[in-house]
Formats: structure tokens, C-alpha cells, sequence
């Protein structure tokens, strides 16, 4: 089941509470945030431009674009870029889209300068009412997320510090720096019902022995301690906001959460090229479960669409939230959008790998080329993305990918004994194969039965099941078809989620699921 009624924008309607493990909007209805992130708007990610090596944050970029352009003509990009990369027809089309949310991360030196007393910098808030406000007229609900807080609270290119280490934790001025900025956008967002959540750190302290970047001490009590302190500067302020904790380890591990610091509190977590079945859930389900706090699948994505239509379905049914990381970058085919290279961007990619310099003239032409591109009219539109996120028609998965949830004889039925250890483990569904997920293959005994389930189109559609053997297949009390694979049923036309099971009348292998 995909809870698509929690996910429809028209429960955005004000302010979210944790009640529970759920989050509510004011109606006391409960909403399951699903979205995308505008990773690259406020803090530049070097493989989101195709650049690699050492300028791979906002602050080596800056300095690539001084060298090959000027000063003046590099203050005057940042300006052009924050206008042109996100604007209201994003928002628009992010709607159009279905989508209920959108995390927005953000570089502190967009808000702040880096000076004494770390003045706040207008201009930066000004672009970020602007975008509440779009957000606001589609009802989309908005995450603040300090994605680079001062200092660096992950020791990585990510959060743009200067030296791939997580100073926000050992220089004070940094740390108080972070809580003044805090501070600042709870006073400007408190009656911003709009604003769904303030997402105080994004993936926090990287592994301490990591090859790319120099060995960091154990940091954890400290992240910890920064989080009490924020919420409580926050709660000064702001008593409505949701807080959203992430943990260490790229936000992949749930062990610093040893108390639920916040009566509004959401436990936010990020998962990236995993195998997409329950057990990649339990850790933070058992943290859940322990502080009687929400989930939420706060950044994942940069997969292909078969893991994408396994994964997030998943996630809907565990009633998780999600934000799908990123919503547009260059020259890609895994995101919904993708910014075609400016005419001589190889150009701009050489010298930053050692290459000959072109001119400013040359320079300045082609990041201009850019500015064109990344609006998004002029980007290129990969429909199966989006399509994949709630099984839309247009996407595809893998049989092994049958609902998990509610659990046997309810979403599933198999009489397999012994699990290969590899995927779906305890289900006694009989799957076959490679070593891999996405290599398996689902066998169906006479009377075993599989059920999936998926977004209805108003135009209908049909579903087109590869494999071997004879199946019947079934919504509710009707039946949609029968026979020998490969075989096309027709999805009823509707505005809601259908589940279809797949029965085997004779032994059946059962490979991928295509919904056209």
C-alpha cells in the first residue's frame, strides 16, 4: 500500500506536529512528505557542474571561476545563478508533479558573511522568502536545511569547509555562529506555516577513517550536545517548527539519538545505493519505535529507476517520507531534469584538470551558456524518474519487488523453507538468481501469489509482466487477466493506487513488471 492520500497536496495545509510516529497537518490528518531536493541551488556540488577533483565545493569552485573569468564577473554569476537555477516554474512544475515538499539546502555564506560577528547577509533571506512564497501558492511544503553549516559540521566537500574538517564542533566561534543562524531563521519563519521543518545539520561527522579525507576524532557527544542547544535557541523563538535530527555517518546511523530532546522532534535519515528491501529501514524503525518519534527518508536517490520503483514504494508503505536528491543537475539521466553543457564546457573541465586556460572572453561566454541552460525550460525532462517514485505508468521494477507490507497471507503468500541470504529474507517467497537484488528473479508455485501495488492513471493503463509460465492476475475481485507470460493486463483509469496480485496457476518465473 502506498498511503498516496498522504502524500496528496491537498492536506498541505498548515502548520506539521509530530503526533507520534506520524507527522499531522492542522486537521490532525496525517502527511507523508514525499519530494525533491535542490541540491546545487545554495551550495554548489562540483559533480552536479561535471568537475571533479578538488573543485568539488562552492568555495574551490569560486575560486576556478575567479581564475578563468574575474572577480566582478564571478560575484555577478553567483547572483545570475541563485536566479536562474530554481525559479517559479520549478516550483510549478515540481506541483505538476504530485509532489507535497521540497528540501532546501543551504550554504551558510548564502545567509551570512564570513566576518567578525558573522553578519547577516539580507539579499540570501530575500531569495528564500521569495521561494517560500512560490512554495506557498502551490502548497508545497518547504524543509530549511543547513546543508554547510560554519565550520563544517561533516569534514567533507558537501558541507563547503576548508579543510575536510568538522570545525562547527571545535571552534567556538563556528558553533555560535551556527546557533546564531538558527536563531535568525526562526525569527524570520515562525509564522511561516508553509515552512514544514527546519533541518538543523544535514549528514553530520563522515566516517572518522575515511581514505579521501584526513582522519577526524569521535565527534559524537558533541553533535548531540549542538542539537540540544539549537532546539532549545530555537524554542526561544519558535515553539511550532518540527526539528529534524540527522545522525553520523552521512546520516546513516540512528545510535546518537538516546532521548527524544523535542515533544516535535523528527528522526531524518538518508540512504543511498543499498539494496532496496525492509532491512535497510530496521535501524531507524527500532529508533522510531523506542522514542515514539516520525521518520523521515530525508535525502536518497542518484540510482536508476528500477531501484527507485523498489525503494521508495517501500518507504510509503512504512509510512516514511521522502525527498529524492536532486531534482536537476548536468548532463544526467537519473534525476527528473538534467542541464545540458554549455557549447565549450569541455573547455572549462580541462583547465580545471590541469588544461590550457581559454580567454575571460571565452570564459565568461560559456558560464553564460550555463545560465541559459539550467532554467528549466531549456533542460531536458526524464519522465521515468518521476514516473518510478510511486510506480507511475512509464516506470518498471523487478518481481522481487512484490509488496512486503502488510506481510504474508496479506501482500504475499510462498511455501519457500530457506532463504538465500541475499534479499526479501523470511518472506518464503522463492527467488532466483544472481547475487544481486536486481538480479533475481521470482518463481510462483501453483496457488503462490504476489501483490503490487501502484499509482492509477486517469487514463488507465496496461501492465506488461515478463517471465515464464501461466499466471492469473487479479485487483480486488476482478480479474484482469490470465495466461502464458509474457503477458498485458489493463489498469483501470483512476486518480488513486490499485494493487494487482499475481497468482501462479502453473509453475511460474516471474522477471519484471512494466507499466505502460
Amino acid at each position: 500500500m502506498l498511503h498516496l492520500a498522504s502524500t496528496s497536496r491537498s492536506r498541505v495545509c498548515g502548520f506539521l506536529r509530530a503526533d507520534g510516529r506520524r507527522l499531522v497537518n492542522e486537521r490532525g490528518e496525517e502527511v507523508i512528505l514525499t519530494g525533491m531536493g535542490l541540491g546545487n541551488w545554495l551550495l554548489w556540488e562540483g559533480y552536479m557542474w561535471r568537475l571533479y577533483g578538488k573543485y568539488d565545493r562552492p568555495r574551490t569552485i569560486e575560486t576556478l571561476l575567479c581564475e578563468l573569468c574575474g572577480e566582478e564577473y564571478t560575484a555577478d554569476f553567483i547572483r545570475r545563478f541563485r536566479e536562474n537555477y530554481i525559479t517559479r516554474e520549478d516550483v510549478r512544475r515540481m506541483a505538476e508533479e504530485g509532489f507535497n515538499s521540497v528540501r532546501v539546502p543551504i550554504g551558510w555564506r548564502t545567509l551570512m558573511k564570513n566576518e567578525p560577528g558573522y553578519p547577516l547577509i539580507e539579499e540570501g533571506f530575500a531569495l528564500l522568502d521569495r521561494f517560500i512564497d512560490w512554495c506557498e501558492e502551490e502548497k508545497i511544503y518547504v524543509i530549511l536545511d543547513l546543508h554547510g553549516a560554519p565550520g563544517g559540521q561533516t569534514g567533507a566537500n558537501i558541507d563547503d569547509c576548508f579543510d575536510d574538517r568538522p570545525r562547527l564542533f571545535t571552534d567556538p566561534e563556528s558553533r555560535e555562529a551556527g546557533l546564531k543562524l538558527w536563531r535568525a531563521m526562526a525569527e524570520r519563519y515562525k509564522d511561516r506555516w508553509i515552512v514544514a521543518a527546519y533541518d538543523l545539520l544535514n549528514e553530520p561527522l563522515r566516517p572518522e577513517r575515511d581514505a579521501r579525507y584526513p582522519r577526524i576524532p569521535d565527534y559524537r557527544n558533541d553533535l548531540a550536545q549542538f542539537y540540544r542547544d539549537c532546539i532549545a535557541e530555537i524554542r526561544k523563538i519558535d515553539t511550532r517548527h518540527t526539528v529534524q535530527v540527522e545522525g553520523r555517518n552521512w546520516a546513516s546511523k540512528a545510535d546518537i539519538f538516546d532521548a527524544k530532546w523535542d515533544s516535535n522532534l523528527v528522526i531524518h535519515f538518508h540512504r543511498y545505493w543499498c539494496r532496496p528491501d525492509i532491512a535497510v529501514y530496521k535501524e531507524f524503525l527500532a529508533k522510531s519505535a523506542e522514542l515514539d518519534v516520525p521518520l523521515y527518508l530525508g535525502e536518497t536517490g542518484e540510482n536508476n529507476n528500477e531501484w527507485y520503483a523498489a525503494m521508495y514504494p517501500l518507504s510509503l508503505s512504512l509510512g516514511i517520507g521522502w525527498n529524492i536528491w536532486p531534482w536537476k543537475k548536468m548532463a544526467c539521466t537519473n534525476s527528473p531534469y538534467s542541464v545540458r553543457p554549455p557549447k565549450g564546457w569541455e573547455k572549462i573541465q580541462q583547465y580545471g584538470r590541469g588544461g590550457e586556460r581559454p580567454s575571460f572572453a571565452e570564459a565568461q561566454a560559456i558560464l553564460d551558456g550555463y545560465l541559459e541552460n539550467m532554467k528549466i525550460e531549456n533542460c531536458d525532462y526524464n519522465p521515468a524518474v518521476t514516473a518510478s517514485f510511486c510506480r507511475r505508468p512509464g516506470s518498471a521494477w523487478k518481481a522481487a519487488d512484490f509488496d512486503e507490507l502488510p506481510g504474508r497471507g496479506i501482500s504475499y503468500f510462498g511455501e519457500a523453507v530457506l532463504d538465500r541470504g541475499i534479499y526479501r529474507d523470511g518472506t518464503g517467497m522463492r527467488l532466483v538468481g544472481g547475487n544481486e537484488w536486481n538480479q533475481l528473479d521470482l518463481l510462483l508455485a501453483p496457488g503462490e501469489w504476489a501483490e503490487y501495488s501502484m499509482s492509477e492513471s486517469a487514463a488507465g493503463g496496461t501492465l506488461h509482466i515478463i517471465g515464464d509460465g501461466e499466471i492469473t492476475v487479479t485487483a480486488g475481485n476482478e480479474t484482469l487477466g490470465t495466461g502464458t507470460l509474457p503477458l498485458d493486463v489493463k489498469i483501470p483509469a483512476g486518480d488513486g493506487e490499485i494493487t494487482v496480485r499475481i497468482t501462479g496457476n502453473a509453475r511460474a518465473k516471474l522477471h519484471k513488471l512494466e507499466y505502460r
